[in-house]
């Protein structure tokens, strides 16, 4: 599987071990941005990104920023469809209690690769019966 990237600021996302899943992707910043709590700002990366049909590409925290300083992502994971082209921005969420500041540079986020499949939706009337049922949100106990 292969993406091609265009990268302004020439820094390609990378693995950062051997046993990585996602590769890290920084901030393309003029000037740094400051993420006060409660605050969600787009962070641009400067990547464009060009990804064979029938795989995406997620968008997702790092560990260290959430637990560190509460950055997560606004969204949860983010998701970057193989047809657009657009640049890839991060939506950053300060969960934290100071104030966060972000630099041209910093790794913001990851991006894992994965193939999916195209599911086709029929109406029903009705479903099938399970073991679990409607039962959710708990209801094996703890």
């Amino acid at each position: 599987m292969i993406i091609k990237i265009k990268s302004l600021s020439g820094k390609m996302p990378s693995y950062e071990t051997s046993g990585s899943s996602g590769m890290d992707i920084s901030a393309y910043l003029q000037e740094p941005i400051v993420i006060s709590p409660g605050q969600r700002q787009l962070i641009p990366t400067g990547l464009f990104m060009e990804i064979e049909d029938g795989y995406e590409v997620q968008i997702r925290a790092r560990s260290g920023l959430a637990l560190k300083h509460g950055i997560c992502l606004a969204n949860g994971i983010g998701t970057i469809d193989s047809d657009y082209r657009g640049e890839v921005g991060v939506i950053l969420l300060n969960a934290g209690d100071e104030d966060f500041t972000v630099h041209n540079g910093d790794r913001i986020a990851q991006m894992v690769v994965l193939q999916y499949a195209k599911a086709e939706v029929i109406p029903a009337d009705e479903l099938s019966d399970t073991q679990r049922g409607s039962g959710g949100f708990g209801h094996t106990g703890v």
